[in-house]
């Protein structure tokens, strides 16, 4: 903030060398001044992440271009006039260019999907979302224009543990609530006290609650129910249930066979599929 717009300047003398000094450097630059910085430092940290998620109030065409050289970025676009990108050689809105898309037709929950250029030529990728609560649209970008609409959309709703964070710290952790002071060493110690607070509850619940924990062997797990559909499943229950009727002697072999191809053919052809696509693993 401007000097000349601050009403009660601090008067603690520090010394320029420690983290105070520089945390009182910072809040006198504009916030977005801060984001490169933020993410080269937590990039430099070791963390091994692969998107940054925003939401409308930072996803500008600027400072995507700017983040996208470090990091993708995915993030909620602002409805403006004022926001242009480049589309089919031409300087557009979203709104424009929302309108030149053909839409998906029904309840599709993605509207339509395009390629956009920033304004330092890279490509970036604009999905329009159905906003059933405002029987509207909204649009969400991504500057990594592999993904699909699909998970452009699941990537970014991850975003939401951010609101959950913020509310647990305010509501439960007792953000703000529990120090009263006007010394802004103090306010960034409370703040880090609750931010800690905040890690070990979410470190103990991913232990005892996330299967993720298991390692090697959830996404075994994970493989194994995804080679296993649930046709396939269908299609063993039923096998596995003539063969104990077969044990049990009092059997007509013919009509159960009949039944069961008969519910057989019903669920594929729900799925669009033959008995030709049933190919199951041995059993073990």
């Amino acid at each position: 903030m401007d000097a000349k717009k601050r009403l009660c300047d601090s008067q603690k003398v520090v010394d320029k060398r420690c983290c105070a000094y520089h945390r009182r450097k910072e809040a006198t630059i504009k916030i977005t001044g801060h984001l490169e910085s933020m993410v080269k430092r937590i990039l430099s940290t070791g963390i091994q992440a692969q998107y940054l998620l925003m939401d409308s109030w930072f996803t500008m065409p600027a400072t995507v271009a700017l983040l996208a050289k470090h990091i993708n970025v995915i993030g909620m676009v602002k409805k403006s006039s004022r926001v242009f990108y480049r589309y089919n050689g031409r300087c557009m809105h979203q709104m424009a260019i929302y309108g030149k898309l053909k839409k998906r037709r029904g309840r599709a929950k993605i509207l339509a999907s395009t390629l956009v250029q920033l304004k330092d030529g890279r490509e970036a990728k604009l999905v329009f979302v159905r906003d059933k609560s405002k029987k509207d649209w909204i649009t969400l970008l991504s500057t990594d224009t592999t993904l699909s609409g699909s998970d452009i959309v699941r990537i970014y709703g991850k975003r939401w543990d951010i609101e959950v964070f913020f509310k647990m710290a305010k509501q439960h952790l007792k953000l703000a609530k529990e120090i009263q002071c006007r010394d802004y060493d103090a306010l960034i110690a409370h703040t880090s006290i609750v931010f800690m607070r905040y890690m070990f509850i979410a470190y103990q619940c991913r232990i005892e609650t996330d299967h993720r924990t298991f390692g090697d062997l959830f996404y075994f797990c994970c493989d194994e129910v995804g080679d296993i559909s649930f046709i396939k499943a269908l299609y063993r229950i039923l096998t596995l249930a003539a063969d104990q009727l077969k044990a049990v002697g009092t059997f007509c072999e013919k009509t159960a066979s009949t039944f069961f191809d008969t519910i057989m053919d019903t669920a594929l052809q729900c799925v669009g599929l033959s008995k030709n696509n049933l190919v199951l693993k041995p059993e073990s």
